[in-house]
């Protein structure tokens, strides 16, 4: 035999004394671990009732999960009609408890917000009548009209002072032009 033949037969033993040495160890003892069953976590689901009126096919109390949208209240009660008006609801409009949502059908007046020898109902107000107030601009008309759809309606006149660019002074002047119905 060659140098060469040797030292690959050479190899070859060592690396068949190697698989042996690796595949013949003894493998390692499986031991069973029993866990306990685990607890049954019952978890507190919050929910709000919300009443949902006008132009949806199931108009009445729906509780959904919290926290939820207008659009979440809709659909709770089979969703809005095909002459429902949805561009004058802020569907992404946080829910509350006990809140109610109204869908204006297309076909319908808007019930007038001025209830009062010319009070202005704060919570029914669209853009135009809020900017009928005294001192209140497109501006302002807007910031009033996001409060109460993005923090649902106001429960006195005071909550006014909560809209960005309403002072004691604004709230002053527009005190007795409005109500809270």
């Amino acid at each position: 035999m060659t140098r060469f033949s040797t030292l690959i037969a050479a190899g070859a033993l060592a690396l068949a004394a190697a698989a042996g040495l690796w595949f013949g160890r003894p493998s390692a003892a499986t031991v069973p671990v029993s866990t306990p069953p685990m607890a049954r976590v019952e978890e507190a689901i919050d929910t709000v009732t919300v009443y949902v009126s006008g132009a949806v096919l199931h108009p009445g109390l729906v509780e959904i999960r919290a926290p939820a949208r207008v659009a979440d209240a809709i659909a709770g009660v089979g969703g809005a009609l095909p002459h429902a008006q949805l561009s004058s609801v802020n569907l992404a409009a946080p829910i509350s408890d006990g809140q109610q949502v109204d869908v204006p059908s297309i076909d319908s007046e808007r019930p007038p917000a001025a209830v009062e020898a010319g009070k202005v109902a704060i919570n029914r107000a669209g853009a135009q009548e809020l900017e009928a107030l005294p001192g209140v601009g497109p501006v302002l008309a807007k910031r009033i009209f996001d409060y109460r759809e993005d923090n649902g309606p106001f429960e006195t006149v005071e909550d006014l002072l909560d809209v960005p660019g309403i002072g004691e002074g604004k709230l002053a002047a527009l005190r007795d032009s409005v109500i809270v119905p």
